[in-house]
């Protein structure tokens, strides 16, 4: 049988599925648009047997950005705010770091020249805050801070800014036999210390930055140590290299909201077979945020112009999503 009528037979069951009204909808908190109509089909097409387009559960690889894709990430990243926490935490045992940039610019609460730091002052400040505690005591300090910290702006705790949409989206990829991946610029261990409770991605799931560790017995205990020494940055073109090496397979559904993200739906797109990219867009001042082109946190610039001719979705936050976060949360 050849392939048009294959694809023919497909959307017809498709079409005799919804008319049955059989399946509850997988993205409620979705609007009614077009983008959820493409997710929708793409996941039918590459999960039913008789499709031309179907893939063997083990390709189904979908890999999504964590800050701007799965949760906010103004004013500035959230393990930005982490590391500024820190620094007030740890201040008492560094009386130099009150005349030194950057800390001194943390210290006194000067956001706007904090973001004005290089990426080497910003190393600094991760190293600072970051290295010279085991695996298991940084998991515990994540924890304990996401547990307790809340939003400059909004009040919330972090972990209520996740958005309800992309929740939707990760339990439906999930029930289609899809493994689904983080592949976040922030810190790996960071993300793991809540990605399982809050988005249901396993730590081993996780891909991210990382800094170099050791192996060491302390009191007749084995320890990993996390050390003051960039090992992987995770972000740009570190992406499809950290997809590479903890993955192994290229994905075939991959979702970001920034230019740090375009290598990571390049290498996606680029695989023979049927792939999916899709960028989320800031639109939404009044729920969240909105921003893209000249901004210091999550620049949506090169990947917005060049979405459309790369047949990459673009999801318009305001239009397209009922609900930004969770029920429950004041914005709605």
């Amino acid at each position: 049988m050849g392939d048009a009528m294959n694809r023919l037979l497909l959307g017809l069951c498709i079409l005799l599925r919804a008319a049955r009204g059989d399946a509850a909808d997988p993205l409620p908190s979705w609007n009614d648009v077009a983008i959820k109509k493409s997710i929708v089909q793409f996941v039918e097409r590459v999960t039913t047997k008789d499709s031309p387009d179907y893939v063997d559960p083990a390709q189904r690889i979908a890999v999504f950005d964590n800050d701007g894709t799965l949760w906010s990430e103004k004013p500035i990243y959230f393990q930005g705010m982490f590391v500024s926490d820190r620094i007030h935490q740890l201040a008492p045992d560094h009386p130099e770091w009150k005349t030194q940039f950057p800390f001194s610019a943390v210290l006194s609460g000067d956001m706007a020249r904090v973001l004005q730091a290089s990426q080497s002052d910003m190393m600094q400040m991760v190293m600072a805050t970051h290295a010279g505690t085991t695996t298991e005591e940084f998991d515990a300090i994540a924890k304990q801070w996401l547990e307790t910290a809340r939003h400059p702006q909004t009040g919330r705790l972090y972990t209520e800014m996740v958005f309800q949409p992309m929740l939707e989206l990760l339990a439906y990829l999930r029930a289609n036999e899809f493994r689904v991946f983080i592949v976040s610029g922030g810190g790996v261990d960071f993300v793991r210390a809540f990605s399982e409770r809050i988005y249901g991605i396993p730590p081993e799931q996780v891909v991210g930055s990382r800094l170099k560790t050791s192996y060491e017995v302390r009191d007749g205990k084995p320890v990993i140590l996390r050390l003051p020494e960039l090992d992987f940055l995770d972000d740009k073109t570190g992406k499809p290299v950290g997809i590479h090496e903890h993955i192994g397979r290229r994905p075939i559904f991959a979702v970001g909201n920034s230019d740090g993200d375009f290598q990571m739906l390049e290498w996606t797109t680029s695989g023979d077979g049927p792939h999916f990219g899709m960028l989320i867009h800031h639109t939404d001042a009044s729920r969240e945020f909105a921003y893209d082109r000249n901004t210091s946190v999550g620049e949506l610039d090169k990947a917005l112009d060049e979405a459309p001719q790369r047949g990459w979705q673009l999801v318009d936050m305001k239009d397209d999503w009922k609900v930004v976060y969770p029920p429950g949360n004041a914005v709605k």
